[in-house]
């Protein structure tokens, strides 16, 4: 039997990247995956890959993640989809800008501050009366910036966002506990995806200098990520809750 067979999945942003690998993986897994994304065209070209390969999903888009009105109306339409929600996988981002904290507007604080944190919110909020029917499993996905800072680019609001994701799954993993709902975070260190493909293809020396320390020599694949969510969403992991599981091929253990 498949690990998530039968299992109602709702992920976000998964028009490219992680989202789209997770959208594949899921719905191998068993799953009956329900996607959105703000690019409906990125969105369609998923639905079409994971229905070409056999999978089950609906796709709703254009959805901005971070409208919490258009949120909650994707929850609702999701969950009526299927009758109810068993896990939510919070992928949905933004490309943080990367600015020093004297160079960094406040309008871009804002935008990202909703765009990397509320908008996790937004999702658990309004899926939490499903998840408790279910006693389901919400899977947020952080980041290494969001537990330490570095020297070599200005990370303070994506790492203020994404420490912020951390601390919330781990508050979440509090209150859910009574109701059977498990909350995890997934922190990838640096992921090879379209938007990051340039700086494989010509890193900066700071970066590059990084990524030869990685103990697994090697940067991050997208199901690097996704393996680790199959795992955790499934019954497997029923007696994990609340953790924050850096994929970072040991990376951060250097410091």
């Amino acid at each position: 039997m498949r690990r998530l067979e039968n299992k109602v999945a709702l992920i976000t942003g998964i028009g490219a990247g992680m989202g789209r690998q997770a959208a594949k993986q899921f719905a191998a897994e068993g799953a009956k995956v329900v996607g959105c994304d703000l690019n409906a065209e990125a969105l369609e070209e998923t639905v079409r890959l994971v229905r070409e390969a056999g999978g089950e999903i609906t796709g709703f888009g254009p959805v901005d993640a971070g409208d919490p009105a258009q949120v909650e109306q994707w929850i609702e339409d999701a969950a009526a989809t299927y009758g109810g929600i068993d896990i939510l996988y919070n992928n949905a981002g933004w490309q943080a800008p990367f600015k020093t904290i004297d160079e960094l507007p406040v309008s871009d604080w804002q935008r990202n501050i909703n765009l990397e944190l509320n908008i996790v919110f937004y999702a658990v909020h309004y899926a939490w009366k499903h998840l408790k029917r279910t006693g389901g499993v919400i899977i947020n996905i952080g980041s290494i910036a969001g537990i330490r800072g570095v020297e070599f680019i200005p990370q303070n609001v994506h790492g203020a966002a994404k420490g912020g994701v951390i601390n919330l799954t781990q508050q979440l993993a509090v209150e859910g506990g009574p109701f059977g709902i498990r909350a995890v975070c997934i922190s990838p260190g640096f992921i090879v995806t379209e938007a990051t493909q340039f700086l494989v293809d010509a890193p900066p020396p700071p970066l590059k200098e990084t990524w030869d320390r990685i103990p697994m020599r090697r940067v991050g694949q997208t199901s690097d990520i996704v393996n680790a969510a199959v795992f955790l969403a499934s019954d497997e992991a029923s007696w994990i809750t609340g953790i924050n599981l850096v994929v970072d091929g040991g990376g951060s253990v250097l410091g």
